[in-house]
């Protein structure tokens, strides 16, 4: 009787353990310069989170600073696509940091040279 119950406690462990290890989700943080003015378009993007792609765990904007901070997960979605789903609500966004890195242009990149 005692086996059994070792065998069964060791399986329910051992299922416990398998859904942990899928978890580590890598999330990544990116910041947005964003061509936001007014609540109205706050609450488009709040909307309509969804068309910013999958993965998606929390978006803050601020109009005050215009900022639009997105926190996703980066095995279903990346900035590329981010910035492609703003683009469908007719949002214009660039990303400022990743992860607290500042994100350098294409266009600053050129003009140094």
């Amino acid at each position: 009787m005692k086996k059994i119950l070792l065998v069964a406690l060791m399986a329910f462990v051992g299922i416990g353990v398998c859904p942990a290890q899928k978890q580590g989700k890598k999330t990544t943080t990116v910041v947005f310069a964003a061509e936001i003015d007014c609540e109205q378009c706050v609450n488009k993007i709040m909307n309509n989170i969804p068309s910013l792609g999958k993965g998606i765990k929390d978006v803050q904007a601020d109009t005050r600073t215009k900022e639009i901070t997105v926190v996703y997960d980066a095995s279903k979605n990346d900035v590329e696509h981010i910035v492609k789903g703003f683009s469908s609500l007719k949002v214009k966004v660039a990303p400022k940091t990743v992860d607290g890195e500042a994100v350098e242009s294409a266009s600053e990149g050129s003009a140094r040279g």
